[in-house]
């Protein structure tokens, strides 16, 4: 079963030129244990939520707006798409990923939409 696993990060905790580094190591030490299982589908990390553009129809006009609509101290940073046997597992590979550890991690499965 597939789910999607986004991660929600603290933008600040990247300040930090060398704690940035370590991070992303760690990133890539994951994404390749997932690759190695065949588990990973797919995934990238996000730019700034201030690169954001939320656009809404309303009476069939389009409405952009620059930025994101709420504020948070989290925000979307990234995602992983895995391929995996259960919930059960698509948590204990969300756990896995180095936010888990100071943001938090949405896993949800992706619809099966039939062709």
């Amino acid at each position: 079963m597939k789910y999607m696993l986004l991660i929600y990060a603290d933008p600040t905790a990247y300040a930090d030129p060398e704690a940035a580094q370590k991070m992303m190591g760690e990133y890539m030490a994951f994404t390749q244990a997932i690759v190695d299982s065949g588990e990973f589908v797919s995934g990238d990390p996000l730019q700034g939520p201030d690169t954001a553009t939320t656009v809404r129809v309303r009476d069939g006009q389009v409405s952009p707006t620059d930025g994101p609509y709420v504020e948070t101290k989290e925000v979307l940073a990234g995602y992983y798409v895995v391929d995996v046997k259960d919930l059960d597992r698509a948590i204990e590979v969300a756990a896995q990923i180095p936010d888990s550890r100071t943001a938090g991690i949405d896993v949800r499965p992706l619809m099966d939409i039939p062709g």
